[in-house]
Protein backbone atom coordinates (compact mmCIF):
# COMPACT_ATOMS: atom_id res chain seq x y z
CA UNK A 1 0.00 0.00 0.00
CA UNK A 2 1.61 3.59 -0.77
CA UNK A 3 2.20 5.66 2.41
CA UNK A 4 -0.01 8.47 0.27
CA UNK A 5 -3.05 6.03 0.95
CA UNK A 6 -1.82 4.63 4.21
CA UNK A 7 -2.23 8.37 6.32
CA UNK A 8 -5.65 7.95 6.00
CA UNK A 9 -5.90 5.17 8.43
CA UNK A 10 -3.35 7.05 11.30
CA UNK A 11 -6.33 7.20 12.98
CA UNK A 12 -7.58 3.76 13.69
CA UNK A 13 -11.38 5.09 14.88
CA UNK A 14 -11.66 6.13 12.23
CA UNK A 15 -11.87 2.79 9.70
CA UNK A 16 -15.23 1.57 10.07
CA UNK A 17 -15.99 -2.24 11.11
CA UNK A 18 -16.25 -4.78 8.00
CA UNK A 19 -19.95 -6.31 9.37
CA UNK A 20 -19.89 -10.22 10.13
CA UNK A 21 -22.45 -11.24 8.00
CA UNK A 22 -20.64 -8.93 5.29
CA UNK A 23 -17.44 -11.09 5.79
CA UNK A 24 -19.38 -14.25 5.74
CA UNK A 25 -20.95 -13.62 2.68
CA UNK A 26 -17.77 -12.80 0.90
CA UNK A 27 -16.39 -16.20 2.19
CA UNK A 28 -19.49 -17.72 -0.22
CA UNK A 29 -18.10 -16.74 -2.94
CA UNK A 30 -16.02 -19.52 -2.63
CA UNK A 31 -17.69 -22.20 -1.95
CA UNK A 32 -19.61 -24.01 -4.65
CA UNK A 33 -21.88 -25.75 -2.70
CA UNK A 34 -23.90 -23.16 -0.66
CA UNK A 35 -27.62 -23.01 -0.63
CA UNK A 36 -29.91 -20.64 -0.98
CA UNK A 37 -31.07 -21.13 2.04
CA UNK A 38 -28.28 -20.74 4.05
CA UNK A 39 -27.54 -17.42 2.49
CA UNK A 40 -31.06 -16.35 3.98
CA UNK A 41 -29.80 -18.03 6.90
CA UNK A 42 -27.07 -16.22 7.87
CA UNK A 43 -28.64 -12.80 6.43
CA UNK A 44 -31.62 -13.71 8.67
CA UNK A 45 -28.65 -13.48 11.59
CA UNK A 46 -28.84 -9.68 11.49
CA UNK A 47 -32.70 -8.32 12.01
CA UNK A 48 -31.48 -5.10 10.58
CA UNK A 49 -30.06 -5.99 7.27
CA UNK A 50 -33.08 -8.53 6.87
CA UNK A 51 -35.63 -5.76 6.94
CA UNK A 52 -33.72 -3.87 4.05
CA UNK A 53 -33.66 -6.78 1.88
CA UNK A 54 -37.21 -7.49 2.40
CA UNK A 55 -37.81 -3.90 2.07
CA UNK A 56 -35.40 -4.14 -1.40
CA UNK A 57 -37.63 -7.33 -2.22
CA UNK A 58 -40.08 -5.73 -2.52
CA UNK A 59 -39.40 -2.72 -4.48
CA UNK A 60 -40.46 -2.07 -7.91
CA UNK A 61 -37.50 -2.90 -9.37
CA UNK A 62 -38.10 -6.23 -8.51
CA UNK A 63 -41.92 -5.93 -8.96
CA UNK A 64 -43.17 -9.35 -7.37
CA UNK A 65 -45.72 -11.23 -8.29
CA UNK A 66 -46.66 -11.42 -4.37
CA UNK A 67 -45.91 -9.46 -1.25
CA UNK A 68 -42.83 -11.09 -0.16
CA UNK A 69 -42.72 -11.68 3.92
CA UNK A 70 -39.71 -14.01 4.89
CA UNK A 71 -36.12 -14.02 3.71
CA UNK A 72 -36.62 -18.03 2.62
CA UNK A 73 -39.21 -15.96 0.18
CA UNK A 74 -37.07 -13.28 -1.03
CA UNK A 75 -34.51 -15.84 -1.65
CA UNK A 76 -36.78 -17.49 -4.08
CA UNK A 77 -37.88 -14.89 -5.71
CA UNK A 78 -34.32 -12.95 -6.02
CA UNK A 79 -32.38 -16.29 -7.00
CA UNK A 80 -28.70 -16.33 -5.03
CA UNK A 81 -26.14 -13.79 -6.52
CA UNK A 82 -28.86 -10.78 -6.48
CA UNK A 83 -30.14 -12.06 -2.93
CA UNK A 84 -26.27 -12.00 -1.85
CA UNK A 85 -25.42 -8.44 -4.08
CA UNK A 86 -28.78 -6.74 -2.66
CA UNK A 87 -27.09 -7.84 1.09
CA UNK A 88 -24.02 -6.46 0.58
CA UNK A 89 -24.26 -3.22 -0.74
CA UNK A 90 -26.81 -2.78 2.51
CA UNK A 91 -24.04 -4.14 4.51
CA UNK A 92 -21.12 -2.20 2.79
CA UNK A 93 -23.48 1.00 2.59
CA UNK A 94 -24.45 0.59 6.55
CA UNK A 95 -20.70 0.29 7.57
CA UNK A 96 -19.67 3.99 6.61
CA UNK A 97 -20.72 7.38 8.51
CA UNK A 98 -22.61 10.37 7.20
CA UNK A 99 -19.78 12.70 5.34
CA UNK A 100 -20.58 16.20 5.85
CA UNK A 101 -20.25 18.01 2.09
CA UNK A 102 -20.99 14.36 0.32
CA UNK A 103 -24.40 13.55 -0.70
CA UNK A 104 -24.64 10.27 0.95
CA UNK A 105 -27.73 9.36 -1.90
CA UNK A 106 -25.68 10.60 -4.95
CA UNK A 107 -22.25 8.47 -3.39
CA UNK A 108 -24.29 5.59 -3.10
CA UNK A 109 -26.15 5.22 -6.30
CA UNK A 110 -22.87 6.08 -7.90
CA UNK A 111 -21.00 3.24 -6.40
CA UNK A 112 -24.39 1.05 -6.75
CA UNK A 113 -24.13 1.41 -10.60
CA UNK A 114 -20.70 1.14 -10.69
CA UNK A 115 -21.05 -2.24 -9.59
CA UNK A 116 -23.95 -3.19 -11.55
CA UNK A 117 -21.88 -1.83 -15.08
CA UNK A 118 -18.79 -4.16 -13.85
CA UNK A 119 -21.20 -7.23 -13.43
CA UNK A 120 -22.37 -6.71 -16.96
CA UNK A 121 -18.99 -5.99 -18.53
CA UNK A 122 -17.37 -8.87 -16.31
CA UNK A 123 -19.73 -10.88 -18.54
CA UNK A 124 -19.20 -9.41 -21.59
CA UNK A 125 -15.16 -10.30 -20.70
CA UNK A 126 -15.64 -13.65 -18.82
CA UNK A 127 -14.49 -12.69 -15.46
CA UNK A 128 -16.26 -13.75 -12.08
CA UNK A 129 -19.58 -11.48 -12.00
CA UNK A 130 -20.57 -11.65 -8.23
CA UNK A 131 -16.78 -10.64 -7.27
CA UNK A 132 -17.26 -7.71 -9.92
CA UNK A 133 -20.12 -6.64 -8.67
CA UNK A 134 -18.64 -6.31 -4.77
CA UNK A 135 -15.09 -4.70 -5.98
CA UNK A 136 -17.55 -2.35 -8.44
CA UNK A 137 -19.48 -1.69 -4.98
CA UNK A 138 -16.41 -1.17 -3.25
CA UNK A 139 -14.13 1.27 -5.60
CA UNK A 140 -14.94 4.30 -4.33
CA UNK A 141 -15.03 3.91 -0.60
CA UNK A 142 -11.75 5.05 -0.43
CA UNK A 143 -12.89 8.04 -1.01
CA UNK A 144 -15.12 8.25 1.51
CA UNK A 145 -12.18 7.68 4.35
CA UNK A 146 -10.40 10.88 2.41
CA UNK A 147 -13.67 12.82 2.98
CA UNK A 148 -13.45 12.02 6.89
CA UNK A 149 -9.63 13.46 6.97
CA UNK A 150 -9.84 16.06 4.16
CA UNK A 151 -13.61 17.10 3.51
CA UNK A 152 -12.66 20.67 1.38
CA UNK A 153 -10.17 18.84 -0.77
CA UNK A 154 -12.68 15.78 -1.44
CA UNK A 155 -15.71 18.25 -2.02
CA UNK A 156 -13.66 20.25 -4.20
CA UNK A 157 -12.63 17.04 -6.01
CA UNK A 158 -16.19 16.39 -6.75
CA UNK A 159 -16.80 19.65 -7.90
CA UNK A 160 -14.58 19.51 -10.37
CA UNK A 161 -14.99 16.14 -11.25
CA UNK A 162 -17.29 16.72 -14.75
CA UNK A 163 -15.63 14.89 -17.25
CA UNK A 164 -16.72 10.68 -16.80
CA UNK A 165 -13.44 9.12 -15.50
CA UNK A 166 -11.73 12.15 -14.37
CA UNK A 167 -12.01 11.65 -10.58
CA UNK A 168 -8.49 9.83 -11.04
CA UNK A 169 -6.40 12.06 -12.01
CA UNK A 170 -8.03 15.26 -9.67
CA UNK A 171 -7.20 13.01 -6.57
CA UNK A 172 -3.76 11.87 -7.89
CA UNK A 173 -2.69 15.69 -8.29
CA UNK A 174 -4.50 16.83 -5.25
CA UNK A 175 -3.22 13.72 -2.64
CA UNK A 176 -0.65 11.90 -4.71
CA UNK A 177 -3.05 9.13 -4.43
CA UNK A 178 -6.63 8.34 -5.72
CA UNK A 179 -9.65 6.80 -3.90
CA UNK A 180 -8.48 3.23 -5.64
CA UNK A 181 -5.86 3.24 -4.07
CA UNK A 182 -7.13 4.29 -0.47
CA UNK A 183 -9.65 1.59 -1.02
CA UNK A 184 -6.65 -1.10 -1.92
CA UNK A 185 -5.87 -0.01 2.19
CA UNK A 186 -9.40 -0.23 3.24
CA UNK A 187 -9.75 -3.85 1.79
CA UNK A 188 -6.11 -5.37 2.95
CA UNK A 189 -7.04 -3.72 6.56
CA UNK A 190 -10.83 -5.80 6.21
CA UNK A 191 -8.83 -9.02 4.99
CA UNK A 192 -10.54 -9.56 1.64
CA UNK A 193 -8.58 -11.40 -0.99
CA UNK A 194 -5.46 -10.52 -2.30
CA UNK A 195 -6.44 -10.66 -5.49
CA UNK A 196 -9.04 -7.83 -5.07
CA UNK A 197 -6.81 -5.79 -3.18
CA UNK A 198 -4.51 -5.98 -6.41
CA UNK A 199 -6.67 -5.29 -8.50
CA UNK A 200 -8.10 -1.74 -6.32
CA UNK A 201 -4.33 -0.90 -6.59
CA UNK A 202 -3.94 -1.16 -10.26
CA UNK A 203 -7.47 0.65 -11.21
CA UNK A 204 -6.37 4.01 -11.05
CA UNK A 205 -4.27 3.12 -14.72
CA UNK A 206 -4.75 -0.18 -15.76
CA UNK A 207 -2.61 0.22 -18.97
CA UNK A 208 0.54 1.21 -17.35
CA UNK A 209 0.58 -2.23 -14.84
CA UNK A 210 1.85 -5.59 -15.74
CA UNK A 211 0.99 -7.64 -15.80
CA UNK A 212 -2.43 -6.68 -16.89
CA UNK A 213 -5.23 -6.78 -14.33
CA UNK A 214 -8.45 -7.64 -16.12
CA UNK A 215 -10.14 -6.61 -13.04
CA UNK A 216 -8.26 -3.38 -12.47
CA UNK A 217 -9.43 -2.81 -16.53
CA UNK A 218 -13.15 -3.87 -15.60
CA UNK A 219 -13.31 -1.72 -12.51
CA UNK A 220 -11.63 1.53 -14.34
CA UNK A 221 -14.40 1.20 -17.27
CA UNK A 222 -17.58 0.63 -14.71
CA UNK A 223 -16.52 3.88 -12.78
CA UNK A 224 -16.25 6.13 -15.46
CA UNK A 225 -19.43 4.27 -17.28
CA UNK A 226 -21.37 5.42 -13.40
CA UNK A 227 -20.12 8.67 -13.99
CA UNK A 228 -21.62 9.26 -17.63
CA UNK A 229 -24.70 8.03 -16.34
CA UNK A 230 -24.95 10.17 -13.66
CA UNK A 231 -24.30 13.03 -15.95
CA UNK A 232 -26.89 11.87 -18.31
CA UNK A 233 -23.20 10.94 -20.72
CA UNK A 234 -23.66 8.48 -24.11
CA UNK A 235 -21.37 5.76 -22.53
CA UNK A 236 -19.83 4.51 -25.47
CA UNK A 237 -19.17 7.82 -26.17
CA UNK A 238 -17.45 8.62 -22.52
CA UNK A 239 -15.41 5.27 -22.83
CA UNK A 240 -14.19 6.57 -26.31
CA UNK A 241 -13.10 9.92 -24.53
CA UNK A 242 -11.99 8.82 -21.64
CA UNK A 243 -10.02 5.08 -22.16
CA UNK A 244 -9.81 4.94 -26.03
CA UNK A 245 -6.79 2.60 -25.48
CA UNK A 246 -8.50 0.17 -23.47
CA UNK A 247 -11.46 0.30 -25.08
CA UNK A 248 -9.11 -1.20 -27.90
CA UNK A 249 -7.21 -3.60 -25.84
CA UNK A 250 -9.68 -5.47 -25.20
CA UNK A 251 -11.49 -5.59 -27.98
CA UNK A 252 -14.98 -3.88 -26.18
CA UNK A 253 -18.27 -4.08 -28.22
CA UNK A 254 -19.54 -0.87 -27.81
CA UNK A 255 -22.49 -1.43 -29.31
CA UNK A 256 -23.40 -4.44 -27.69
CA UNK A 257 -21.99 -3.01 -24.10
CA UNK A 258 -24.57 0.26 -24.73
CA UNK A 259 -27.64 -2.43 -25.73
CA UNK A 260 -26.76 -3.83 -21.93
CA UNK A 261 -27.00 -0.95 -20.58
CA UNK A 262 -29.92 0.36 -21.69
CA UNK A 263 -31.50 -3.01 -20.64
CA UNK A 264 -30.43 -2.97 -17.08
CA UNK A 265 -32.19 0.87 -16.52
CA UNK A 266 -31.68 2.05 -13.84
CA UNK A 267 -29.63 -0.06 -11.92
CA UNK A 268 -29.71 2.39 -8.42
CA UNK A 269 -33.28 2.92 -8.65
CA UNK A 270 -33.70 1.37 -4.93
CA UNK A 271 -30.80 2.72 -3.90
CA UNK A 272 -32.95 4.90 -1.00
CA UNK A 273 -34.60 2.28 0.53
CA UNK A 274 -30.68 0.84 1.22
CA UNK A 275 -29.88 3.17 2.82
CA UNK A 276 -32.49 3.72 5.48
Amino acid sequence: MTAAAEKFFKNNNALPTMPEVASRLIRSFDDENISLNAIADLIGKDSTLSAKVLRLANSARYSPSHQISSLNDAAGALGMDTLRNLSLAACISGAFPVIKGLDRALFWRHSVTTAAYARILSQMLRLDADTSYLAGLMLRTGQLMMAMEEPEMVADVEAHAAEPGSRFSLEEHRFGCTHADVTASLASHWHFPAAMVEAFKDANTPMEIRPFSLMAAVLHLAEVLADAAEHHDNPAQALLVAVPELVEHLHLDLAYLEAKITAAGDVASDVEQLLH
